[in-house]
């Protein structure tokens, strides 16, 4: 019998601690997911009329009853109103890794409902702030797909500039980090295993560079490994890469229960009242 994969990980809130203090938090970038990714982005998606699908992969053996099938794998989709764009939680589905993480929500977004294939995907793991994919999702639900071209990357880092990050001196055009040097936003080749309806992403030779979309992660310890990182396809429209650049740097505190151990000691907290 086949176990259920990556148990650890549960759709369902952590259950409250009434002695827990609960705590104003910033930076943003370095505050984590508090425990709660899916309620965050998901509480979002519902309030902007998205509809919600739970789908079920398993196995029945012969002449088993339907009830009796063992269910190897379950996550949750959330569809747009007009069918070109969904959000899935990928996290209790065997997802693959970015930055030594595994990915925890996948978005896409297609050109118009007569090819399924998605046109650009952004993927992100755990402990990114759910109030920087919230916003960017509200700022894909009011978007475009059919009309916006990609645009002007200069506006990506003129979002975080502006809240007090700095370009990178060796390449100011593609690169920023923030003043404690723990989180960048990167224009550059992306990894593998991002899809990308780009035909460029199939055709390029061995020797040639790849595709550039944009990449963020946090790494609060040289050497330790990411806290969280996120990764743009390279048809990702600049425009909401710099929503979600723009809420990333934010400076304005957020709410947390629980903080994460590798920043902990590097966070600006006040008891919330």
């Amino acid at each position: 019998m086949e176990a259920p994969l990556n148990t650890e990980f549960s759709l369902d809130p952590p259950a409250p601690n009434p002695a827990q203090r609960r705590y104003w938090v910033g930076p943003r970038h370095l505050a984590g997911d508090d425990g709660r990714l899916y309620d965050t982005v998901a509480d979002t998606l519902a309030g902007l009329g998205w509809t919600s699908l739970t789908i079920v992969r398993g196995r029945q053996e012969p002449d088993e009853e339907p009830e009796d099938r063992q269910v190897l794998r379950s996550t949750r989709l959330h569809l747009s109103p007009d069918m070109l764009r969904w959000a899935q939680w990928v996290l209790a589905d065997e997802p693959f890794h970015l930055g030594g993480l595994p990915i925890a929500w996948q978005v896409s977004a297609r050109q118009d409902t007569s090819s399924s294939l998605a046109r650009w995907s952004a993927y992100f793991t755990p402990d990114l702030p759910g109030e920087v994919l919230a916003d960017f999702l509200t700022t894909l639900d009011a978007h475009d797909q059919g009309a916006t071209p990609l645009g002007d990357p200069g506006p990506v880092l003129d979002a975080v500039t502006a809240h007090g990050w700095i370009r990178d001196i060796d390449q100011p055009s593609t690169t920023a980090i923030d003043p404690t040097f723990a989180t960048h936003i990167r224009l550059g080749e992306i990894p593998p295993l991002i899809q990308d309806a780009d035909p460029r992403i199939l055709t390029g030779g061995v020797d040639e560079p790849g595709l550039a979309g944009w990449q963020a992660w946090s790494e609060p310890v040289l050497g330790e490994g990411c806290l969280w990182a996120a990764s743009f396809s390279a048809s990702v429209p600049h425009a909401l890469v710099a929503a979600f650049a723009s809420s990333l740097s934010s400076t304005a505190p957020v709410l947390r229960d629980v903080l994460p151990n590798s920043t902990r000691e590097r966070l600006l907290r006040a008891p919330a009242t």
